[in-house]
């Protein structure tokens, strides 16, 4: 089975077919094929390593968009009644691998 590790929104992810994922939020329709750079692919005894980027595309549908669970920053000094609680929920959209 191949294998590719692509890169998007500032990472890199390590994919195969029917693989879903969810990654940097991306500015399309639901349901829209999108092509993503390949870094590296392995498909059994071959190895391609691209320099930087090899020709072929890695092609992933949106399945959704969301936001992930909220992550809690909390500031506190002590003996000074400074406290400051801010939270922080990051889009994501959720992809899934349809050919490699």
């Amino acid at each position: 089975m191949k294998t590719a590790v692509i890169k998007t929104g500032g990472k890199q992810y390590v994919v195969k077919e029917g693989l879903s994922l969810k990654i940097e939020k991306i500015e399309s329709e639901i349901g829209q094929i999108i092509k993503f750079d390949t870094l590296l692919m392995v498909d059994g005894e071959k190895f391609d390593l691209g320099q930087p980027i090899l020709d072929e595309k890695v092609e992933g549908k949106i399945l959704e968009h969301g936001k992930n669970e909220k992550v809690h920053v909390i500031k506190f000094k002590n003996k000074t009644r400074y406290k400051r609680n801010v939270g922080h929920r990051q889009p994501f959209t959720k992809i899934e691998i349809t050919k490699i």
